[in-house]
């Protein structure tokens, strides 16, 4: 009997490879961060792609708020052309990260999704910064992304 998971074939060794290999060209993920963080190899600028509002209620520590509706060339302008963006929203329940993600990328500048978003954060245990409430995976501020 063949379950749901074999139905389909696998693909090949060579193929997997390639496949994984071009997700780590676009994804980090937020223990990479940290760790990058913890260890003074920061050769990124890390982004929080949410509204105001929710930057304000919390954010990974490091990152800098540009909020999809901002991300213009003017504003891209103030980092240098060969800047790498880690770019980040609420979590995976969000796809916010993407289009700020296809519009930094549109601009011309190098990007990468931080998978996870602040929920993936959370779930690693980590803190976020400028938290004046109960740090928790839910909250009543809308992403606004």
């Amino acid at each position: 009997m063949t379950s749901l998971i074999s139905q389909i074939p696998p693909a090949s060794a060579d193929e997997a490879v390639a496949h994984f290999s071009n997700r780590l060209r676009f994804e980090t993920d937020c223990s990479d961060v940290h760790y990058s963080q913890q260890n003074g190899q920061v050769d990124y600028v890390l982004v929080d792609v949410r509204g105001t509002a929710a930057f304000a209620n919390g954010h990974v520590p490091g990152a800098v708020n540009l909020p999809t509706k901002t991300i213009t060339t003017e504003r891209l302008a103030e980092f240098p052309a060969d800047s790498l963006f880690v770019v980040y929203c609420a979590g995976p329940h969000c796809n916010g990260v993407h289009r700020a993600a296809a519009r930094i990328a549109q601009l011309g500048y190098a990007v990468k999704e931080m998978i996870g978003g602040v929920t993936g954060w959370l779930d690693e245990g980590l803190s976020l910064s400028n938290t004046d409430i109960v740090q928790s995976t839910s909250t009543s501020i809308s992403c606004a992304c």
